[in-house]
Order: structure tokens, then sequence, then C-alpha cells
């Protein structure tokens, strides 16, 4: 059985959030035995709380709860966390699916999902690298990678990425996507080589995840002031960095 293990001895904390017991039952057991310590509650309002009490790292976060739903109370747990965010919902539509992700959601999983596809989701995302949130990193050190185009600089040690001087406040994927884009800025990004980089991932649907992730980024970024431009599509390819105008 593969177990997510800890890093330097830290204990990996997950908030699963789920009206349905069953469902609620399968999440918390599948990321108990990744290794995760598990809280689990059956609504929106108890999950905003849950992560002010638990700090998790993971939140699994249905779509339909009862009061606020999955939409809100990602909004509103991205205000106070930078956990990863993995929405579950049973409407297997894009539209759901593009809302959850612009309040913040990392990633998706329709339902009926498997415990071996919530494993590889997970895993796929504690793969990735952290050293830190960007809440609290310090100021760029001079032994930090910075990367620097045009008016967009980022810390990559210190995670934290600013336009003009001035931070911008990206989620964790967020942060990741731009970090790889701005490494290799000459270089055309298709989706698939994008989600198996950043989202460690190569599920055929998860195009979708590029395409959102890359129109908040760019919203971000703040590309629509002056007529800025920093993501450029490659109709039919991908993406890739270009100096603003």
């Amino acid at each position: 059985m593969e177990s997510m293990g800890t890093d330097s001895g830290v204990e990996r904390r997950a908030l699963v959030v789920e009206d349905d017991e069953d469902i609620r039952a399968l999440i918390e057991f599948t990321l108990q035995t990744q290794g995760f310590v598990v809280t689990a509650v059956d609504s929106g309002l108890a999950a905003v709380e849950a992560v002010r009490e638990t700090r998790p790292d993971l939140v699994t976060l249905d779509l339909g709860l009862p009061g606020i739903d999955g939409i809100e109370a990602c909004r509103r747990i991205r205000e106070i966390s930078d956990a990863y965010v993995v929405m579950i919902t049973a409407r297997d539509d894009e539209i759901d699916r593009l809302l959850g992700l612009e309040t913040g959601a990392d990633d998706f999983i329709a339902k009926p999902f498997s415990a071996r596809e919530l494993k590889a989701r997970v895993n796929a995302m504690f793969r990735r690298p952290r050293t830190g949130s960007p809440a609290v990193a310090p100021l760029p050190e001079d032994d930090h990678e910075v990367l620097v185009h045009g008016a967009l600089k980022v810390d990559v040690d210190g995670r934290r990425a600013f336009r003009e001087g001035e931070e911008l406040e990206l989620t964790r994927t967020e942060f990741d996507l731009l970090t790889e884009l701005m490494r290799t800025p000459a270089r055309v990004w298709t989706r698939e080589a994008l989600l198996r980089s950043v989202w460690g991932t190569e599920w055929a649907l998860d195009t979708h995840l590029v395409e959102v992730h890359i129109g908040n980024l760019r919203r971000k970024v703040g590309e629509e002031k002056n007529g800025a431009r920093f993501i450029r599509t490659v109709r039919g390819v991908g993406y890739r960095m270009e100096l603003a105008e």
C-alpha cells in the first residue's frame, strides 16, 4: 500500500467536506491510508471553521453542500488558507468544473470516483516541491532562485511573485504554473506537458485545468492593464511567455 509519509517528520493534515456519509467515510479512509490525519465535516460553514482550527494541507470539498455550497466555501477557504483544494462534484458538466476552479480549487474529481484515482491525484499534488507559504515567506535572498520576465519577478524559493514590485496573490497551483512558464520563456508548452510538469497527471480531460488556470493567472498578473501581455496562446499548440509591449 502506497503511503504519503511525512516530510522531515511534519504531520500532514486533511479536511474532508462531504454530506454523504458513505462517500465521506471512503475519502477519510483513503486519505488515512496515505498518512494524513483527517478531520471530516458535512457542511460548507463547518468547513471554513475547521480550516481555521486545523490548518489542513489538503481539503476535499464537495460541490453540492447544504447551506453554503462548495464554490462559496472554497472562496472563503482561499481567504484564510493556501491548502490544496480538490473539488468533488456529482454534476459532470463544464460550468461546475470551471466555477470550482475559478474559486481557487487546484483540481477536480467527478463522482463516481475510485479510491485509486483519489490517491493518484493527491500524490501528484504533493510531489510538487514546497518551500513555504507565500503569506509567511521571507523577502528574496541573494541565494534564492529569482526569475524575471519583463515586469514580472518570481522568487522561487520564497514562493512570492511580483509585478512592478507589487506582490501578486496567487494560489499554489497558479504560482507553480507561472514559475514553469518563466523558467523556459521561449518554450511553447502544450497543455499535456503542463499537466505532467505542474499537476503530475495526464488525465485526458484535465486539459481544462490548464485552460482555466491560465485564464486566472492572466487576470492576476494584470494582463488587462495598459494592454500588457505576458502569456501568449499559440493556437493549436499551447502557451509560452511573451514580453509586455
